[in-house]
């Protein structure tokens, strides 16, 4: 990606960009990265686009995709929010959520794959016959709050835990093999050292090098609203 990154800003002006050093060029490829995932997975506005609206989309992403499997002990664990309500914590890793299972418990019996259903705060759910949570129908509902997932029940069992299926976030794509003494560090404090390739099928990665090409020359060549402008829509 570093080879291909460099051959079209060459393409562009070699001269313009001879002095991007390694650090820069991993952070614009992970800039590109990032508008990349948001493109595909989540776009706010455009309608009948994201994950899984097609086999493409897909499979840009499916190395990213994480499954929780139907048993406590790799699920997120439920703890008592209040008193018909419970908090599943999200994973270090979490990006972007695709859907979710909960484990219940009443008594001696237990379900393991209880439907959530994904409702807005001005829902008024559990307040109706029809859309509350119910042990019996096999449902639950849930909303995000600041600290994870709430899921709420009608009082008369429990949620032992959230299998959630998820998109998670990348790790940081860099080359830092190639650069002073084979190190750097990241604006966080982050220690980088080796090499970290893209995760991403290797097809998707010449689109993203093209984000980041197109990045790099609007930031280095005209670095005005216009370029801030473009990456909020290409992201919305």
């Amino acid at each position: 990606m570093h080879y291909d990154y460099k051959q079209k800003l060459n393409k562009i002006d070699s001269q313009a960009y001879s002095n991007l050093r390694v650090p820069e060029i991993d952070w614009k490829i992970n800039e590109a990265l990032g508008i990349f995932l948001k493109i595909i997975a989540q776009p706010r506005f455009k309608k009948n686009l994201g994950f899984e609206i097609n086999q493409r989309t897909i499979d840009d992403i499916r190395t990213l995709v994480k499954n929780q499997s139907f048993q406590l002990s790799n699920c997120l664990f439920a703890q008592v929010y209040d008193n018909k309500s419970f908090l599943a914590e999200l994973p270090d890793d979490y990006l972007f959520y695709v859907s979710s299972k909960a484990i219940v418990s009443k008594g001696n019996c237990k379900y393991v794959d209880v439907r959530s259903r994904l409702r807005q705060h001005d829902d008024e759910h559990e307040e109706s016959l029809f859309d509350s949570s119910s042990f019996e129908w096999r449902e639950v509902n849930i909303r995000f709050i600041e600290n994870g997932i709430r899921i709420f029940t009608d009082g008369t069992f429990d949620v032992d835990a959230l299998c959630l299926n998820y998109i998670r976030k990348p790790l940081f794509v860099h080359n830092a093999n190639g650069y002073i003494n084979g190190t750097y560090n990241l604006p966080d404090g982050t220690v980088l050292t080796g090499v970290q390739d893209c995760e991403l099928p290797e097809h998707t990665h010449g689109e993203i090098i093209d984000l980041a090409v197109l990045i790099t020359t609007g930031d280095l060549e005209n670095p005005n609203i216009n370029l801030k402008q473009a990456k909020i829509k290409l992201t919305n």
